[in-house]
């Protein structure tokens, strides 16, 4: 069996949790996972979108609000009752807004970002870590971003929930990573919904950058399925980012 064959098989069986899949990355990866032969749960809000998701893949709708820990936990333990373990979760959910100068941000609206983007982040990893060090295995991927490392106008909320879930990472590494794989995945700008807001924004350089540029989302969605595998051991609590070519080309993607 080639190395392809490999870590395209990593989810077979395997039961993954999944945030923030109503559309974008986390609805890509849904949909690639559960054809990978993934028991998938996927968590969130439960609209439309996700629910159309969920029965697309045949995935479990976990309702869940990743800034309240009582409700991931719950998730987490839902994922246990169905599937009798959780060998995988993805910390997806995230979101951009609100894009403002820090003076003129709304006080609720960055707590909220921050509650998403960062405490969703610790909610997901205090939650799973028991589960995945009792079983003796596992592997939790946070999708972070390239702004954890480079402030931007009107990011500040955004780059700094990054910069922390990027963190937690390495954090998560240290206390646990003799037994659960944690990695990060920066996937540079993609063409989902957020970009489109980002874009509306006209804020910064990154809303003035062309869409043909855009990575699609299948693309993160196949560097997830890969960071699953063995063969991306050498990031274990660091960060993949798809922007450099060598990892396109371990992945088949075009440079």
């Amino acid at each position: 069996m080639s190395e392809v064959q490999d870590w395209q098989g990593a989810v077979a069986g395997r039961a993954v949790m999944i945030t923030g899949a109503s559309r974008g990355i986390g609805a890509a990866a849904a949909r690639l996972f559960a054809e990978k032969g993934a028991r998938l749960g996927l968590a969130g809000r439960p609209g439309d979108e996700l629910k159309a998701v969920a029965t697309e893949t045949g995935a479990v709708l976990l309702p869940c609000d990743v800034a309240d820990h009582a409700q991931v936990a719950a998730a987490v333990e839902a994922m246990t009752d169905r599937f009798g373990a959780l060998d995988v979760l993805i910390n997806n959910a995230g979101v951009i807004d609100p894009i403002a100068r820090i003076e003129t941000a709304d006080p609720g609206a960055w707590s909220r970002q921050i509650d998403v983007n960062l405490k969703g982040v610790f909610h997901g990893m205090r939650a799973a870590l028991p589960v995945m060090r009792a079983a003796g295995a596992g592997t939790i991927i946070t999708v972070g971003s390239g702004a954890a490392y480079n402030p931007l106008e009107g990011w500040n909320g955004y780059c700094a929930s990054k910069a922390g879930a990027l963190m937690l990472t390495r954090a998560a590494h240290l206390e646990a990573g003799d037994v659960v794989r944690v990695l990060s995945l920066s996937p540079g700008t993609v063409a989902t919904g957020m970009q489109a807001t980002i874009r509306a924004s006209g804020v910064n350089p990154v809303s003035q950058i062309d869409w043909s540029v855009h990575v699609p989302p299948e693309w993160p969605a196949r560097a997830l399925l890969w960071m699953c595998s063995a063969d991306a051991d050498d990031w274990r609590g660091a960060e993949v980012s798809l922007r450099e070519a060598a990892i396109r080309a371990r992945l088949g993607l075009p440079a």
